[in-house]
């Protein structure tokens, strides 16, 4: 059994039940509120050094968002955040941070399919080859599209770039 992940919106208030279930009722409210809709998801992390009173060292914190744009009446989005201490590579993490967006464009592409709504993943990999996280470019693009699903990365992933690293603490 799938653990239910913990999702909330930009101003803290929690989503009750399945992000499945607010996302559908979410599409269906603003479809009839005369909204035309894009959904982009993306994921993004920060490695921060804990101290605690027997240990020391390092923690990955991911913030994935799923990204509402009315086109041309701004936007909102709901964040999940979560934390490991398992140590990785910046490839690796970055590779993470995708499955992580993956998972949730997965999990509601065929609520965007039936209510013909544009769905993007957003991979926060820098496309200039001088930066790290281009390392894994071309594994997060081939997953990415592999699956299905439109890729941005960097400079126009702002889900993930933008949004989603904002609101990883």
């Amino acid at each position: 059994m799938q653990q239910q992940q913990q999702w909330r919106k930009l101003s803290g208030q929690i989503i009750e039940g399945l992000i499945e279930d607010e996302v559908r009722e979410t599409v269906l409210r603003e479809k009839e509120n005369g909204n035309e809709l894009k959904v982009c998801i993306g994921t993004d992390s920060q490695v921060k050094t804990f101290i605690e009173k027997t240990a020391r060292g390092k923690e990955t914190e991911f913030a994935t968002v799923i990204v509402f744009v009315r086109k041309g009446k701004g936007g909102f989005m709901y964040i999940h955040n979560e934390v490991t201490r398992q140590k990785m590579s910046i490839k690796e993490r970055m590779l993470l941070e995708v499955a992580k967006s993956i998972e949730i464009a997965y999990s509601l592409c065929n609520i965007f399919t039936m209510y013909g709504v544009d769905m993007e993943v957003h991979a926060d990999i820098n496309t200039n080859p001088n930066f790290k996280s281009n390392d894994a470019l071309k594994e997060a693009m081939g997953y990415i599209q592999g699956m299905g699903f439109a890729f941005k990365a960097k400079p126009e992933a702002f889900a993930s770039s933008s949004c989603a690293n904002k609101v990883v603490q």
